[in-house]
């Protein structure tokens, strides 16, 4: 026998407080949702991002946002200069407080919080998840939801390692669910003009890209005044630091590492090097068309001095790299330029794009148009929407998850050779394997603290 939810609520009583929700697993072929049926979504990680996605998220009337989890109860520390409130228990009444508003029902409390994300993952009706939560913890996360039928939304960098990303895309694979990296620059208008004209040729043969990047500890990595102490202190009222470091190695608490500040810390994250450098290397991938593949070295490598591991703050602060693809491409990265993708081209053209703004040389070269024959890249005008529209579809979203891997992997080779102190890494992007070096292969992988594993 079936029930589709608008059949129930024909039959349901008064008293129900939230609306029955069909969870898609249980709901047509490949478990995909019919048009009339909302998707239930858990968010992992209510702070900064999470605030931001989910926001987005909850305004999609396909969506019903059903849970919350976070180690951390509630807190005043999150958005990039902190101050702006976080956690399971603020998230719980953001949402409870929207459908109220949004129902008319004053009493409406059907948004569950938990501490522990796999008592969220155990709920049934939850259909997908928003993960967003510090870089370490994506890979567990996001394989055990999809190996529970969840689709995933997952903020990038996908992964602390290559190991724990290849899992993911892998796992994507298998369980056919869908999967949408957090690369949202994907969604923007101005960066899919400028893919389509490097595709279609608009600068003619580009054989050299430069991104810039900042440079880390700024305010977004590293407060200033009584919140930023590196020194042991008792973990506060709240906040569940053996959860909240999970597969990480355990080391004091201090105040430092608290919302945003532990991009900085080696156990929980690359640095700004893998936090913009993923946005950033995904749209040149994308320009050259080579999203299920990549460069075939990291050339150059070279950083400031790297602080001792102990150190809060001990990922590079500004450091240089190339990667170059076998056709002869190299792709400057530094912390040295104008934050972008400067493209250049033949008979001294070139494009620079960012957040915002993209300009070419000549100026006029921007007001050519892509022509109907040539070629268009996927079009995504909100990337949370994509990832909703994709549910229902089964389509694949624009920054799947083997996208999100591949791009990754670029900013992820790069640590590993400023750590090692090397100035080159050869790569092999056909079977994923570096070549002639031991000690940088060994650094591919993570050990997990126990009990974690992907």
């Amino acid at each position: 026998m079936s029930i589709n939810r608008r059949g129930f609520l024909k039959t349901a009583t008064a008293a129900v407080a939230m609306p029955y929700l069909i969870p898609a697993s249980a709901l047509g072929r490949d478990g995909r949702p019919s048009p009339s049926e909302r998707i239930n979504l858990g968010v992992i990680g209510y702070g900064t991002q999470g605030r931001y996605n989910a926001g987005n998220l909850i305004n999609d009337d396909r969506v019903q946002m059903m849970a919350v989890s976070d180690c951390n109860r509630e807190s005043n520390l999150y958005h990039y200069n902190s101050g702006k409130p976080g956690g399971r228990e603020y998230g719980r009444r953001t949402v409870n407080a929207y459908y109220a508003k949004k129902s008319g029902k004053a009493d409406y409390k059907g948004c569950a919080a938990f501490s522990d994300f796999r008592e969220l993952l155990d709920k049934p009706d939850v259909d997908a998840v928003l993960i967003t939560t510090p870089d370490h913890w994506h890979a567990p996360m996001a394989v055990a939801a999809m190996r529970k039928g969840k689709h995933v939304y997952c903020q990038k960098p996908l992964s602390l390692s290559f190991a724990e990303g290849r899992v993911m895309a892998n796992v994507a694979k298998e369980t056919g669910v869908t999967f949408q990296t957090g690369s949202q620059q994907r969604s923007d208008a101005y960066f899919k003009m400028a893919v389509e004209f490097i595709r279609n040729h608009r600068l003619g043969k580009v054989n050299r890209v430069e991104i810039g990047l900042p440079k880390a500890w700024h305010k977004f990595y590293g407060r200033k005044g009584a919140l930023a102490s590196f020194e042991p202190s008792p973990v506060p009222d709240g906040l569940d630091y053996e959860m909240w470091t999970g597969p990480s190695p355990m080391r004091p608490y201090c105040s430092a590492l608290q919302p945003l500040s532990w991009r900085s810390n080696y156990y929980y994250a690359g640095g700004v090097l893998t936090d913009w450098g993923a946005h950033h290397s995904d749209i040149v991938q994308w320009a050259f068309d080579k999203e299920r593949t990549g460069p075939t070295s990291i050339e150059n490598i070279k950083a400031g001095l790297l602080p001792p591991d102990g150190d809060v703050f001990n990922v590079a602060k500004e450091f240089s790299y190339d990667f170059v693809y076998p056709e002869g491409i190299r792709v400057t990265v530094n912390t040295d330029v104008e934050i972008g993708i400067r493209f250049y081209g033949e008979k001294g053209k070139s494009l620079f794009v960012t957040r915002g703004a993209i300009k070419t040389n000549p100026a006029t070269l921007i007001r050519e148009k892509i022509k109907e024959n040539e070629i268009h890249v996927y079009a995504s005008r909100a990337h949370e929407r994509n990832f909703i529209d994709c549910i229902y579809s089964g389509k694949q979203t624009i920054a799947p998850c083997e996208t999100g891997h591949r791009s990754n992997t670029i900013g992820t080779l790069a640590v590993i050779g400023l750590r090692l102190k090397h100035s080159s890494i050869k790569w092999d992007p056909k079977t994923e394997k570096i070549i002639g070096d031991e000690a940088a292969t060994a650094m591919l992988s993570r050990k997990m603290r126990d009990p974690w594993k992907v």
